[in-house]
């Protein structure tokens, strides 16, 4: 690799060739503040935050695209430096609505940090005309108040970069420029997959989910109420991350420890229903590959993907699973299964999830997630991890000091298959681990599946089982999820099945979890290093497949009958539809 030597603050040292100011900044320990940049997919030097002086330049150059070159002496601290972010702040500042307190992000705002650090606190630095601004309400999982954007486009680079969907563009000119749908749509009338990953992005409160920890407040303290919750796989590796935690800490017993003192009736593992979901979808597999049916199966754990399929590509319908999500399943279950066990009314049982995917908040609302009956949901609310860190500080939990607990044990215990869920690929490997030993008969010599592990957005790989060739693809990203479909459908790649996560990464990485600042998200592996939390659990269990779960086992004797059963189809599938392509 070729180096470049230049002196940045007449400290010498070296990048390579190739690489912007900001990089070999950070390489060199020194971070230079940014607003707008996302690594890859928004690098368009608008918001002039990360502006350095550069020997001999006539102007000041923006860190974030400004190629390093021999021999460069860059400036990062300067008084006319520090003067330039300034004044762009307050530029920034001179548009956008200062009620921070009622702020979604107050306290955890990029702006609202860059601010403090210099020293912005007059709010009529530039006095003048407020633009108009309108809050858009309408999707079932978040907010957008454009009174709070920054209009640095992240959201727009998200949605069309990671997850190809477009949805949301930069509107109008000048004074008037705002981000919104073509035409002015309300966002439900568009075709937003409600993946949040545009919330996760954004540097300030603009966007953010809909907040319905009043309606589990609500429940809690209902005493005609059962109150049970249910929390994802990956949410035990980013919740910590809400309380300073490094990130990828594992904090699944303080996490059960909290729930519990918020006055859950039953604290539960949703990881038990996605030891289910792989019961019932290896089932579905193997039955299709034996007897017939639309191959690749694909998978349908993530609801984002499932819209993003039923709008982009109805024409693979047919391909996926009819598994509810473990979300889903959790919640049928609870509602019939757990209502017979305990005696209880399925109406006045509350399920609550905990979940790291905004595209759940829509989910609960589908059609053909009932399982107990009409009127009666399967799950009644889907909150953020986000959310569940903001009622654990509400309840004045010192979430850092709390003991380790264990899940309630009625549908409380998971194998490790189920954990690694929330990594993509981790839905594959679970699912191989348990048809591979239902066609062979026989153990795994080695339970882990390097070749669908990693970030990759893509991966490959061919398993040969029981005299059938099994070809199997990960994908993450809807965006990567249209280019392998796209593949499949000319013929130029032939699949038996597909796991699809809409966010990059998986569920990781998706759009409820915790936001983390440009300074973070561009120079840290987020998606490895939580996952690896998913990954070391899963390896240090002695129950790693989902087909030895004694409860899953249970379950099926006593309430399901086997998998792929005509029970276990009323209570844990359901069906799909063709959605209407807007804009």
């Amino acid at each position: 690799m070729e180096m470049v030597n230049l002196k940045i603050n007449n400290i010498p040292c070296q990048a390579p060739a190739g690489s912007t100011i900001l990089e070999a900044a950070h390489a060199a320990g020194i971070e230079i503040p940014t607003l707008c940049y996302l690594k890859d997919i928004n690098e368009i030097g608008a918001c002039r935050i990360c502006v350095v002086e550069v020997k001999g330049a006539r102007t000041l150059a923006t860190a974030c695209v400004y190629p390093v070159a021999e021999g460069m002496e860059v400036f990062t601290n300067t008084p006319k430096v520090q003067a330039a972010r300034k004044t762009n702040l307050e530029l920034v500042l001179s548009a956008h609505n200062q009620d921070c307190l009622a702020c979604a992000r107050s306290g955890d705002c990029e702006l609202q940090r860059l601010c403090r650090e210099y020293g912005v606190d007059r709010t009529n630095a530039f006095e003048g005309e407020m633009p108009e601004r309108t809050v858009d309400d309408s999707a079932a999982h978040m907010v957008r108040d454009n009174s709070k954007c920054i209009l640095c486009r992240r959201c727009v680079a998200a949605c069309a970069k990671n997850q190809g969907v477009g949805v949301i563009n930069a509107l109008e000119r000048g004074f008037a420029t705002h981000i919104g749908c073509a035409f002015e749509a309300p966002l439900d009338e568009s075709t937003c997959i409600s993946c949040g990953q545009c919330i996760v992005v954004c540097p300030t409160g603009a966007l953010h989910e809909k907040d319905e920890t009043g309606k589990v407040w609500d429940a809690l303290s209902d005493p005609r109420k059962h109150v049970i919750v249910q929390t994802a796989p990956s949410v035990r590796a980013t919740l910590g991350e809400c309380f300073g935690m490094p990130i990828g800490t594992n904090v699944q017993g303080k996490m059960v420890a909290a729930l519990r003192r918020l006055g859950f009736d039953g604290v539960f593992d949703t990881d038990f229903a996605a030891d289910m979901t792989i019961m019932e979808e290896a089932t579905e597999f193997l039955h299709r590959v034996k007897e017939g049916g639309p191959l690749p199966l694909i998978t349908s754990c993530s609801p984002g993907w499932v819209k993003y399929c039923e709008t982009f590509h109805p024409d693979f319908i047919p391909n996926l699973s009819s598994c509810k999500s473990p979300q889903q399943m959790f919640g049928a279950l609870s509602k019939t299964y757990y209502a017979e066990k305990m005696g209880l009314d399925p109406a006045s049982i509350f399920c609550v999830s905990i979940m790291p995917c905004t595209a759940k908040k829509f989910e609960v609302g589908r059609d053909g997630q009932s399982a107990a009956g009409e009127g009666i949901p399967d799950v009644d609310v889907a909150l953020t991890t986000r959310e569940l860190a903001s009622m654990i500080r509400r309840a004045g939990l010192r979430f850092a000091d709390l003991p380790d607990e264990e899940f309630d044990p009625a549908m409380g215990e998971a194998s490790g298959a189920g954990h690694i869920f929330g990594a993509t690929g981790g839905v594959m490997e679970a699912a191989l681990r348990t048809a591979v030993e239902t066609l062979t008969g026989q153990p795994l010599d080695k339970l882990e599946f390097a070749d669908v592990r990693g970030t990759e957005g893509v991966k490959e790989a061919t398993y040969e089982v029981a005299g059938l060739t099994v070809r199997v693809c990960v994908v993450s990203g809807t965006a990567n999820a249209g280019k392998v479909l796209d593949a499949v459908r000319k013929g130029e790649k032939q699949y038996d099945f597909i796991e699809v996560m809409a966010c990059p990464g998986g569920c990781v990485n998706g759009g409820g979890q915790p936001t983390q600042p440009a300074s973070v998200r561009n120079f840290v592996d987020l998606k490895a290093l939580r996952a690896k939390a998913l990954y070391d659990e899963d390896a240090a269990m002695g129950l790693r497949k989902s087909h030895e779960n004694p409860l899953v086992k249970k379950v099926y004797a006593e309430f399901l009958g086997e998998p792929g059963s005509e029970k276990a189809h009323h209570i844990l599938h359901t069906t799909y539809a063709v959605r209407e392509r807007r804009f």
